[in-house]
């Protein structure tokens, strides 16, 4: 019997009764949400886990809101005003917003705010780069006073996740978790009742006056129809198919593809993908330590890097419907994607070739640490495929598997792997993230500054400015092709292809909002 076949019959058992009932609260009022990942970090300005980031939606709020269409709209922002020459952004404030502590939201708070998450969020931290000051005018009015235009200001504070809080706690430094969680959202995040690695839940804030228009992705009245969210950390795949079709949990966000087709033909279930653009998977390489220091090494295991196999590994009969090999460093389908350089992960896999350049570049047999997360099969899945292959390619791997809260915390360890670090990881991007130079954080090349494997690569830096400079669509996607063949000769990352996770929720909850993060706002149950 295969695992997959083991997953199916183990399902199918909990479905009918196999399985204890989970202690799960009842009524038509809780919605009960299973996550694709424990929350162990809840401060999404800190961690660029993922769900960390559906976690700040439903506490906290932003000063605009993507819709679905990509277009920044406001949210806690009444408006805006630009200067004639686009040297001065002033943002006012809309009636009526307070914090879950009763405080008013003050123009002050949405500064320091802007402030904190500048220094983690590649957007934001551009922005501010070419900001003069930003001030309080007022308590409702803020001003951005720019050394040069920026006219993609909004679409900045609206798609990066520039959650707005209090003052003070907004002061925390950057690179250090926020302890409180005084919210300006729909809903209150009831932290007595987190317990990291079981459940969270969290409240409707009464205090929170929705936008009138109707909701769109990130955008629109953000309607908490629940009394309370109860999100239920649920490891096993089977145990989660089970509560699921028991109707003991509502909503699962990423069920093991291997159970969508039975969770397809359930009654009362609901399957769909609910992000068009995708996700874009890479393998991460921590660039501060031996081996992956040597851009030799990196170089060498581009052409044995077999997509088709990552995507077959994760998703198993569905790989044709929900995964898309021939992803470079840019989100598939969008404006900047382009064919520079592929032919280093279209052609041919050579583990030959592979095996050869390895050999020469230098390796003395390091041990690569390879992270993998239990609690997340997808990613699981990955990283097996991607550990048989070092192997094959001649390096010492070590595997070493962690609940996915274990392993966000210790990619941020800058040590060396004997000291508690690590060498490599597996992870997908939100394809909004990567679908453009602007936002995407596995091109960065600001060392210590940036995302965790902290690459250099000042010429990647330098067409990044150019790219926010470049007068039209044309010049901009010129830049990104330089950008990507950049990418190839120093391999921040091997792209691992794309991929469209479904979801599964009972068929009675309507109003689930297309999103690439799950967003509880809008839904209701009928």
């Amino acid at each position: 019997m295969q695992r997959r076949d083991v997953l199916k019959a183990a399902a199918t058992t909990a479905a009918f009764g196999g399985l204890a009932r989970p202690a799960l609260a009842q009524g038509s009022q809780v919605l009960r949400f299973v996550p694709q990942a424990n929350l162990a970090n809840p401060d999404p300005i800190w961690t660029s886990a993922t769900v960390a980031f559906i976690h700040g939606y439903m506490i906290w709020d932003t000063l605009y809101g993507l819709d679905e269409k990509l277009m920044p709209q406001p949210q806690m922002a009444a408006g805006h005003e630009e200067s004639a020459d686009g040297l001065t952004f002033t943002i006012t404030l809309r009636d009526g917003l307070k914090f879950t502590d009763g405080e008013p939201v003050r123009a002050r708070d949405c500064v320091q705010s802007i402030l904190r998450w500048s220094k983690r969020n590649p957007m934001g931290g551009t922005l501010m780069a070419r900001c003069n000051e930003l001030v309080a005018l007022d308590d409702k009015r803020l001003q951005f006073r720019m050394k040069k235009r920026f006219p993609i200001t909004a679409y900045v504070l609206g798609g990066e996740g520039c959650f707005i809080m209090p003052e003070r706690i907004a002061k925390t430094d950057a690179f250090t978790m926020v302890t409180e969680y005084v919210g300006s959202g729909p809903y209150r995040f009831l932290k007595d009742e987190w317990v990291s690695g079981a459940s969270a839940a969290y409240a409707r804030n009464n205090g929170y006056i929705p936008r009138q228009e109707a909701p769109s992705m990130w955008a629109g009245g953000k309607v908490a129809y629940f009394d309370r969210v109860e999100w239920k950390i649920i490891p096993d795949p089977a145990t989660a198919s089970a509560a699921l079709q028991r109707g003991e949990v509502d909503w699962w966000e990423n069920p093991l593809p291997d159970l969508v087709p039975q969770l397809r033909k359930a009654p009362g279930l609901k399957t769909e993908v609910l992000d068009p653009l995708g996700a874009l998977g890479v393998v991460r390489f921590n660039h501060l330590h031996p081996p992956f220091n040597n851009i030799k090494l990196r170089q060498a295991l581009l052409p044995g890097m077999d997509q088709n196999e990552c995507i077959t590994a994760a998703f198993g009969d569905l790989a044709g419907e929900l995964g898309r090999t021939g992803a470079g460093f840019f989100t598939s389908g969008s404006p900047y994607a382009n064919d520079a350089g592929m032919a280093a992960l279209n052609g041919k896999r050579d583990l030959a070739l592979t095996r050869k350049l390895v050999a020469e570049s230098g390796y003395k047999g390091e041990e690569v640490v390879l992270m993998s997360p239990t609690d997340q099969p997808l990613l699981q899945a990955m990283c097996q495929v991607v550990a048989d292959y070092f192997k094959k390619a001649g390096l010492n791997v070590r595997y070493e598997s962690m609940d996915w809260g274990t392993l966000v915390a210790r990619r941020a360890k800058k040590e060396p792997p004997a000291q508690g670090g690590w060498n490599v990881f597996c992870t997908t991007w939100a394809g909004l993230a990567t679908s453009n130079p602007g936002s995407t954080q596995i091109l960065r090349g600001n060392g210590l500054d940036g995302w965790f494997g902290w690459a250099t690569m000042p010429q990647m830096e330098a067409l990044r400015d150019a790219w926010f400079d470049a007068p039209d669509l044309a010049a901009q996607q010129k830049i990104a092709r330089d950008m990507q063949l950049l990418a190839f000769e120093q391999v921040p990352v091997l792209p691992s292809g794309m991929y469209f996770t479904p979801t599964a929720y009972r068929s009675n909850l309507t109003g689930v909002i297309k999103s690439g993060v799950a967003l509880m706002w809008g839904v209701k149950r009928v």
